[in-house]
């Protein structure tokens, strides 16, 4: 496994902080890429869905955080009886931790486990300051001259 050193590279990116722990993230990552499976689906215009397979594990094993935009979903299994044997062993049952990388103003607002799956819900929500306002166009009236004003105005 390969370690890279990013101190160098924080002392020049002042203001890029999350740009760093990006590219630190992705020069760390050690978990196996496709354990556990997952699929990623948009619901509605500024709705999505995460879905991810977690056969075997209960509601208390999982751990869904979401931190600087990443969400981190683990698996913790407990510890196995010893006492099984196994004639064929072709259920993982073992931990993970899977990361996704959230865009600006998304929000988690819910997780279930429901028949093996684990469904996180989330939401894009844009501040107000942010979203497209529309500006209404009025008419330039003639500009009226201060002495003109003063006149009318008697």
């Amino acid at each position: 496994m390969r370690t890279f050193d990013f101190a160098p590279l924080y002392r020049s990116v002042v203001g890029f902080d999350r740009l760093a722990n990006l590219l630190e993230a992705a020069a760390t990552e050690t978990a196996p890429a496709g354990y556990p499976p997952y699929n990623i689906e948009r619901t509605a215009e500024n709705e999505y869905r995460i879905e991810i397979a977690v056969a075997g594990f209960r509601p208390d094993e999982l751990n869904v955080e979401v931190k600087e935009n990443l969400l981190t979903v683990q698996g913790r299994k407990a510890a196995n009886d010893e006492t099984r044997h196994f004639l064929h062993r072709g259920l993982a049952e073992r931990n993970f931790e899977r990361r996704f990388q959230l865009a600006d103003y998304v929000v988690v607002t819910d997780a279930n486990l429901q028949d093996g799956v684990l469904q996180i819900a989330l939401k894009r929500e844009l501040p107000e300051a942010l979203k497209p306002r529309r500006i209404e166009i009025g008419t330039a009236s003639q500009p009226l001259i201060e002495g003109e004003a003063a006149d009318k105005a008697a």
